[in-house]
């Protein structure tokens, strides 16, 4: 089954602009697909092909020289020296929408496109699907169950075991990925590094406590973390930095990009599991976090978000910073709303007084809620809230 992605109108608007479009995200997110889909009538090269590579490497001028109108180059790190001769070519063609690249490992990639392409690409990332993306297609029966099932589309597509499906991923690519970068030398304290990442989601990010546990040096721990943040497995995401005369946390918080890879790492099998897990909440807000950023990014925008913690133990989850100001959004696990549900928020607005636009709470009930000062929404609902949001400014 082919889903429409969020992505789409961004992809095809960009190629009218830029002779280069580059697509990065998780290994199986939809990139090949997606670029397949918006332009079909362009060749596709899948470099992860010994021979296709071999050949690109060797003699690119003579590889390029193929694909006179272009084409989808899908895992360009695979051969980043193409990088430099599609710069001649572009800048000698002058044509818009020439070239579109994709490619899972974002630190290595980008580096090399940023370089060789700096003003002739545009940049995109394609993350798994969102729930605004799956209504349409697929019966989504709980949150309980998106934990377990996780959002890669070819679970979706195959109708695959996701727990079979997310143990082949981590071994297949996670795994062989990171291992081709040459910097996991040890297998099987990469596997326990990756699986307490899992357990510490939604905590603040603490290497030399991780380091300790798995038995291995801070470097390495550090060394290890950046290449998740690279293949898009873990998305640390930072506190809010301000000076307004309180002492703030420093340190990111841990998440992961696909919230199903976390529960497989945490030993999830089905949604009795899910709801009963200890981490429970901590995966809810882990869900959530992730809608918001698909949110923004499925729009081709990359809206800074944080959060906001003091040293008293105010917080508030999750920060979106307009620009003009801030949106506060707090995320409850709980099927039910206190007035305790809003302390975080209302300590905000109070030390942002005149900044705050809008806030919001996203909870583990079913009812739409619009108070006064904030407007409430279940998790299957996170994308109205950031589109009423974005709207009422």
């Amino acid at each position: 089954m082919i889903v429409p992605r969020a992505i789409e109108p961004v992809l095809g608007k960009l190629a009218l602009q830029y002779p280069v479009v580059t697509v990065t995200g998780p290994r199986q997110s939809g990139k090949t697909t997606l670029c397949r889909r918006v332009f079909p009538k362009k060749p596709y090269v899948n470099l992860e092909a010994p021979d296709v590579r071999r050949f690109a490497v060797e003699d690119p001028r003579g590889f390029l020289a193929q694909y006179p109108a272009g084409a989808i180059f899908d895992e360009i790190q695979r051969a980043p020296e193409l990088l430099s001769y599609m710069q001649g070519i572009v800048d000698e063609s002058k044509r818009n929408g020439l070239f579109i690249l994709t490619g899972s490992r974002q630190f290595e990639m980008l580096a090399s496109v940023t370089q060789s392409l700096a003003g002739r690409t545009a940049l995109l990332k394609l993350l798994p699907f969102s729930i605004e993306e799956m209504k349409g297609s697929f019966r989504l029966t709980s949150v309980d169950r998106l934990i377990v099932t996780g959002f890669y589309p070819r679970i979706y597509d195959q109708k695959l075991d996701p727990h079979q499906a997310l143990g082949d991923y981590f071994e297949t690519y996670v795994e062989r990925d990171l291992r081709q970068v040459g910097m996991v030398r040890d297998l099987s304290l990469f596997r326990t590094f990756v699986r307490l990442c899992a357990g510490r989601i939604g905590q603040l990010l603490n290497l030399h406590s991780l380091a300790n546990d798995v038995g291995i040096s801070h470097t390495t721990a550090r060394s290890w973390m950046s290449l998740l943040e690279a293949s898009y497995i873990v998305y640390l995401l930072p506190p809010l930095h301000v000076n307004i005369g309180k002492r703030l946390m420093k340190s990111p918080k841990l998440y992961f990009y696909d919230v199903g890879l976390a529960g497989y790492l945490l030993g999830i099998r089905d949604e009795l599991h899910a709801g009963r897990d200890p981490l429970r909440g901590s995966l809810f807000e882990n869900l959530v976090v992730m809608e918001v950023l698909k949110y923004y990014l499925n729009r081709g925008e990359r809206k800074p978000l944080s959060f906001y913690r003091d040293s008293a133990g105010n917080e508030v989850d999750l920060v979106i910073e307009t620009g003009h100001g801030y949106v506060p959004v707090e995320i409850k696990a709980g099927a039910t709303i206190t007035d305790d549900s809003f302390k975080g928020l209302r300590h905000f607005s109070k030390v942002f007084c005149g900044k705050v636009e809008s806030s919001g709470l996203v909870y583990g009930g079913s009812d739409v809620q619009k108070r006064t000062d904030w407007m409430i929404v279940p998790a299957f609902e996170t994308g109205k809230l950031i589109h009423q949001i974005e709207a009422g400014k």
